[in-house]
């Protein structure tokens, strides 16, 4: 079991839902990445996304693209983000931490290489949003065998003819992107969201967290009221870059947090 599947075990048991939070590694700086990092949990924070910056993000709208592009020019690299995760592990042995981004950085490490790294740094699940499952033996099954769990994103265009193969080896938590389109590009609408989410529930027994669209501690409480939990990305990344203090980000994070434990 990992530390997601305990985390959704622990929650479920509670009747809680999920509340799940997208941070760029090393926005706006190292140290200033790792102390929101930390910070998250206290602010309500179920499972952590720690996203990997990279120079062509094609699914992420441009506040996370402007947030990879000041991690990158701020030295942030793989093997950095492996040791944040790393250091948040020294004070935080439970929280899950999702690596999210893109497959060129893993590739150029070796997939070898970099499973058993991110498995001693203390990352416990991947999202790999530009490998198909036509490429799970690429990256996927030697995932899962190395005991880290591949979350795999479904969408509004995901249909009943393409789903099975999108669950096959899908582990942890199934994402559920609310709209089409890029990340921060529009607001996702629970009356839309929770058909899909019991059509997907109808053909799995993983946990569906929704994300894309959810910015205020409402929406998150009207999405996380329709599935078992809600992602917010862009929206605390736009008050990191805005240049709010650390305690500034993380009340609004609770603010979240208490709006989707509440759905």
């Amino acid at each position: 079991m990992t530390r997601i599947d305990a985390k959704f075990a622990e929650l479920n048991a509670a009747g809680k839902k999920a509340f799940v939070t997208y941070v760029m590694a090393g926005d706006p700086d190292y140290d200033t990445s790792l102390e929101v990092v930390k910070g998250l949990p206290g602010a309500g924070v179920d499972i952590i996304e720690l996203g990997l910056p990279f120079t062509d993000p094609m699914a992420d709208g441009p506040t996370i693209q402007l947030a990879g592009q000041r991690a990158l020019d701020g030295g942030m690299t793989l093997e950095r983000t492996l040791q944040l995760a790393a250091d948040f592990r020294k004070t935080d042995d439970t929280t899950p931490i999702v690596l999210m981004g893109y497959y060129n950085p893993i590739y150029n490490r070796g997939v070898d290489t970099f499973l058993a790294d991110a498995k001693a740094a203390g990352i416990d699940g991947l999202i790999v949003v530009d490998l198909p499952p036509e490429e799970d033996e690429e990256l996927c099954i030697p995932a899962q065998k190395a005991g880290l769990n591949f979350i795999r994103l479904a969408t509004p265009t995901t249909d009943d003819a393409r789903l099975p193969k999108v669950l096959q080896n899908t582990s942890g938590f199934v994402y559920y992107v609310s709209i089409t389109g890029i990340t921060g590009a529009a607001e996702a609408e629970a009356g839309d969201v929770g058909p899909e989410v019991a059509r997907i529930k109808a053909a799995t027994d993983l946990p569906i967290i929704v994300g894309f669209g959810i910015n205020t501690p409402e929406k998150a409480e009207k999405i996380a009221s329709v599935a078992d939990g809600a992602v917010v990305g862009s929206a605390i990344v736009s008050q990191i870059a805005s240049g709010k203090s650390t305690e500034e980000v993380l009340a609004f994070v609770k603010s979240l947090a208490d709006g989707a434990h509440r759905g």
